[in-house]
């Protein structure tokens, strides 16, 4: 799993009104849990930019005044009309303890009911998992190598070491449908 550092300095006041200030001076508001207490400090607008908008997950490598700890992103704020980033929740990482997260889904192999017209559906971009911090994956592989027309994964069929998937396993990954143009070109065929 990747890992990203970040550098924060810690908040002495915390509220409304010096949140509002933090912001103005382009730093954002965040919080470090899930140890022993609460951590309040403030990282670079700019900095963290290239963390929240990727599609990898990563984890983080804080630095808050010197003391280093590993942890993810596990909610962020944003100004409705802006975009601006207002508040971001760490959550510290223990070894011993599962986390969940979402990760990615990466399609491998050519299926051969698209090369036949199929169209190809992903319902899913990500699946949520729950793991050790050192079992996570970059990224989740999906074979589409034997897919049909008409056939489907579903999370149930993904079967991963060291990781349980959470999400439901009824849900639909991904489908190879019919295209209009192969379903005119079948009912022409059923016409003649």
């Amino acid at each position: 799993m990747k890992s990203f550092a970040i550098s924060g300095s810690l908040r002495e006041n915390v509220g409304k009104r010096d949140a509002k200030e933090l912001r103005y001076q382009g730093l954002v508001p965040a919080v470090l849990y899930g140890g022993a207490t609460q951590t309040h400090f403030s990282v670079s607008a700019a900095e963290i930019k290239t963390v929240i908008f990727t599609h990898e997950v990563q984890f983080i490598d804080l630095d808050i005044a010197g003391t280093k700890t590993q942890a993810i992103i596990k909610d962020m704020q944003f100004h409705p009309l802006t975009g601006e980033t207002l508040h971001i929740d760490f959550l510290q990482l223990d070894e011993a303890k599962p986390v969940t997260i979402e990760i990615p889904i990466r399609l491998t192999g050519t299926s051969p009911g698209v090369k036949m017209g199929g169209k190809l559906v992903q319902k899913l971009r990500k699946l949520r998992i729950k793991a050790l911090p050192k079992d996570h994956l970059d990224t989740i592989e999906v074979s589409i190598e034997g897919l049909e027309v008409g056939k489907s994964v579903r999370v149930r069929d993904i079967q991963v070491e060291n990781l349980t998937i959470t999400n439901t396993p009824e849900d639909t990954i991904l489908s190879i449908t019919t295209s209009r143009a192969l379903r005119q070109a079948e009912q022409e065929a059923r016409g003649k």
